[in-house]
């Protein structure tokens, strides 16, 4: 019973935690590009800004609540909500110095829940009963499609070198050498997808304000907005950590896995005010055309060497 009650305590400490983190997530960007933008960003409320995204937080949640006469309500009101808590049980699989589940598959589950939040994409679009918001949940879901099969390949290209599913092997893999250094390609195609798949640019399609008038979550305000953004800038700093992990861990350095993770947070800004948005076509010819034989001729090398070792 004390074991229970500690693992639903340590899990509730980390949900506050992530939750905290995703407010200063959203400031840490807003500041980043203003820099990048040669403008000032948030300096007004509180101390330099600090309480900036808290006040937006109140702010969305205390608005009226609007329902489009059309909407079908059920998938309309969960959707967002079910979005939030995917991101939030991704988190419960990763290994902290509590390490609060220690999951022998947890590779599935992360594609499992990663998957999952394409169904809360489309019947957030679909429910909504708009065109626009229809239209941008069909490219979202398409382009998950195109993305997550390389996405796949490259993660088992690193389970076959390392042996086994539990996340932990994959720092204790790096004691020697970062596997940054001797999987560099894809390196690059897994740091590449993990934009399209967590929907920020230059791949994010399903919220293109320029041409969809922000995609599938336009007909939400308020509280569901919120949510939608939360489990967004969760799933971003999620991925951060986990790129640190799988390719900059250094026999589980929890040190250099928060400044590797913090750079990362980092990275999705700087690309952001970077580079442009691509066309659609091209995110397909690069997922199809580029990452998938790189990866597939990678899998091949990677189970070849877990043979004969």
């Amino acid at each position: 019973m004390k074991e229970i009650i500690s693992l639903f305590l340590s899990y509730l400490i980390l949900v506050v935690g992530v939750l905290i983190s995703v407010a200063f997530m959203v400031l840490f960007e807003r500041k980043i590009l203003g820099y990048i933008q040669i403008r000032k960003g948030p300096n007004k409320v509180g101390l330099v800004g600090v309480v900036q995204s808290f006040g937006d937080a109140i702010k969305l949640f205390i608005k009226e609540q609007t329902i489009p006469l059309f909407s079908n309500i059920v998938p309309y009101y969960f959707s967002p909500v079910i979005s939030l808590f995917m991101v939030i049980l991704l988190w419960s699989v990763f290994p902290l110095s509590s390490n609060l589940v220690n999951m022998y598959f947890w590779g599935p589950i992360f594609f499992c829940c990663t998957s999952f939040g394409v169904y809360t994409l489309m019947a957030s679009g679909w429910s909504s009963n708009s065109n626009y918001a229809l239209l941008g949940a069909t490219r979202g879901g398409c382009s998950a499609i195109s993305y997550e099969v390389s996405m796949a390949l490259i993660f088992l290209s690193v389970i076959f070198l390392v042996g086994g599913y539990k996340i932990m092997l994959m720092g204790l893999g790096q004691t020697y050498i970062w596997f940054f250094l001797i999987l560099f390609p894809i390196f690059l195609c897994w740091v590449s997808s993990i934009l399209a798949e967590t929907n920020r640019t230059p791949f994010d399609f399903s919220e293109g304000e320029s041409e969809l008038v922000s995609g599938f979550n336009i007909e939400y305000g308020s509280g569901g907005f919120a949510f939608l953004f939360l489990a967004e800038y969760g799933s971003i700093i999620f991925m951060s950590y986990l790129v640190s992990v799988m390719f900059m861990s250094g026999s589980f350095n929890l040190v250099l896995i928060n400044l590797m993770g913090s750079f990362f947070c980092y990275w999705f800004i700087w690309v952001r005010g970077t580079l442009p948005r691509f066309r659609y076509d091209k995110l397909m010819y690069l997922a199809w055309k580029s990452f998938l034989p790189v990866s597939l001729n990678f899998i091949m090398f990677y189970f070849l060497v877990s043979v004969f070792t």
